[in-house]
């Protein structure tokens, strides 16, 4: 798959990024990227998707598009080392460029050559309410528990710690006194759908350099246009 063959240019034309996709459930994140993909919204090349379980209803999406599926469990793994090293050696075989980490639930222990090449979301201004013991809805119920003004989402680069690895972007979202788990579970999904999809293509288009724990955008090729 690939971007819109009518974002032209004079700019010498790239390959889409390669991607494989980790999921544990619905795969919301994957469909809502694919369906980006086909109104070429962003340039990606999807080489497999990864399911923790059988269960994942999110792979119907891949096979339904003749994207390789593959189910590793953990429980087949001795401890999560080898379970990460099956997992990244499945991305190895099918050429991944990014591993994108879309609502899977096993940590994984990221090797060196993988080191800024695996990215996931935080529903929250990451550093922000990164407890281990917070996901899903309990992070927006902290959220209006504290009383914040402002939440939103993270898209980062995964790293050994949990959900504070290098920050790629955010994207604020206000808290009003009146909302509920509900409607701002709503509005930051939004927004983390734009945050995902504007990362990836950052990535695509080579624009992301990592220094330490900071990241820097490049401005876009002189003779791109935008998208």
């Amino acid at each position: 798959m690939s971007g819109s063959e009518d974002r032209k240019s004079d700019a010498p034309e790239r390959p889409p990024l390669r991607v494989g996709f980790l999921i544990s459930g619905s795969g919301r994140t994957l469909h809502d990227l694919l369906d980006d993909v086909d109104h070429g919204l962003i340039d990606l090349d999807v080489r497999l998707v990864l399911a923790s379980t059988p269960n994942a209803s999110g792979l119907q999406h891949a096979e339904f598009r003749g994207i390789p599926v593959e189910v590793l469990e953990r429980t087949g793994f001795l401890d999560g080392g080898d379970y990460s090293k099956a997992i990244f050696g499945l991305c190895r075989d099918n050429e991944v460029q990014i591993v994108v980490m879309a609502g899977f639930s096993v940590h994984l222990t990221v090797p060196e050559d993988f080191r800024h090449r695996v990215i996931s979301s935080h529903p929250a201004l990451a550093p922000a309410f990164t407890d281990r013991t917070l996901h899903g809805r309990r992070i927006h119920e902290a959220v209006l528990a504290r009383g914040v003004k402002v939440s939103g989402c993270t898209i980062f680069f995964v790293d050994q710690s949990y959900a504070r690895g290098p920050v790629i972007l955010q994207r604020a979202v206000p808290v009003s006194v009146d909302d509920t788990v509900e409607h701002l579970e709503r509005r930051i999904l939004q927004e983390e759908r734009l945050a995902l999809r504007e990362a990836l293509q950052l990535l695509a288009e080579d624009r992301i350099r990592v220094d330490g724990r900071r990241v820097r955008t490049l401005p876009p090729a002189k003779n791109a246009l935008p998208a």
